[in-house]
């Protein structure tokens, strides 16, 4: 079972930025895809961005500009970084991989607020 522990939340103005990592216990190459989902308050989960093992990256339109998925594979690590942030970015950030095609392992969470 892969282990997922997201850092880099916090509280950030209109017009920051933040870095999210997600660190996990085993090689992320091992894993089909790791991507970053996020839930607002009262809103459904959305898939923001993703990255195959291979490297190719997808990201929702609302985000398409602003944030960069990354990977540092010597530290098993995955980022979302995060740039011209709005008040509608404000969620909670899941750190998430893939195998088969199916997200299965999943991080705690981390709280993004982005507020004046």
């Amino acid at each position: 079972q892969v282990q997922l522990m997201e850092s880099g939340g916090g509280l950030v103005q209109p017009g920051g930025s933040l870095r999210l990592s997600c660190a996990a216990s085993e090689s992320i190459l091992n894993i089909n895809a790791m991507g970053w989902f996020r839930r607002a308050p009262g809103k459904q989960r959305e898939l923001v961005a993703t990255m195959r093992s291979a490297g190719s990256t997808n990201y929702a339109d609302s985000v398409k500009g602003r944030f960069t998925i990354s990977r540092d594979n010597a530290k098993n690590t995955v980022y979302l970084q995060m740039n011209s942030l709005k008040p509608e970015d404000t969620a909670v950030y899941y750190c998430t991989g893939a195998r088969a095609y199916t997200w299965i392992y999943w991080g705690q969470g981390t709280q993004v607020t982005v507020s004046s």
